[in-house]
C-alpha cells in the first residue's frame, strides 16, 4: 500500500528512483510569477514556456479549473501543471483563490497518468501557499486520487 511521506527539501530536487512527477497548482489567469513556480523555472524552463502556451491556446485546448498538463524536463522527471486556483489574491481580494474541486479533478487525471507511468509523485503542499487552501483539506484528495491509487506521494516542507 502506497502512503504520503513528509520530508523536509526541495520538491523540485525529488528524493526517490524511477519516474518522477512534480505536481504544484497553478491559478487560472495563466500568470506565473510568485511561489513554487518561481523554484521550477529556475530549475527549468519548459514548465513555464508550456503551461504559458497552453493558456495562451485555451480556446483550442482543455485550460481551466481543474485542468492538468503534464511537461517532461528530464528522461524521468515530469511537472504537472494542475490549474486548481481561480484568479489570484491581490488588496482588494475578498476569500481565497483555491478551489478543492479543480484540485480535486486534477489530481484524479494526475492519478492515471502516474499509474501509466509507473512514477512516484512529489510535491509542496498543494493548494495551500498563494492559493490560501488548508491541508487538512487537501491532504484527503491526494490520498483519494493518488494514495489509493498505489501512487507513492512525497510532500516536501521547504
Amino acid at each position: 500500500m502506497s502512503t504520503i511521506t513528509y520530508v523536509r527539501g526541495d520538491a523540485t530536487a525529488p528524493q526517490a528512483k524511477g519516474v518522477k512527477v512534480i505536481a504544484h497548482v497553478c491559478n487560472d489567469l495563466g500568470g506565473w510569477g510568485k511561489g513554487f513556480v518561481l523554484a521550477l523555472s529556475k530549475r527549468w524552463r519548459e514548465p513555464e514556456a508550456e503551461f504559458r502556451r497552453w493558456h495562451r491556446e485555451r480556446a483550442k485546448n482543455d485550460f481551466g479549473l481543474g485542468a492538468l498538463q503534464l511537461v517532461q524536463v528530464e528522461p524521468y522527471v515530469w511537472v504537472a501543471n494542475m490549474v486548481g486556483q481561480r484568479g489570484i489574491r491581490t488588496g482588494r481580494s475578498t476569500g481565497v483563490p483555491v478551489r478543492y474541486e479543480a484540485i480535486d479533478t486534477a489530481l484524479s487525471a494526475l492519478g492515471e497518468r502516474a499509474a501509466e507511468l509507473g512514477a512516484s509523485v512529489h510535491m509542496p503542499r498543494i493548494g495551500c501557499g498563494l492559493a490560501g487552501g488548508r491541508w487538512e483539506r487537501v491532504e484527503p484528495l491526494v490520498r483519494a486520487r493518488l494514495v489509493e491509487r498505489g501512487v507513492a506521494v512525497t510532500v516536501y516542507d521547504y
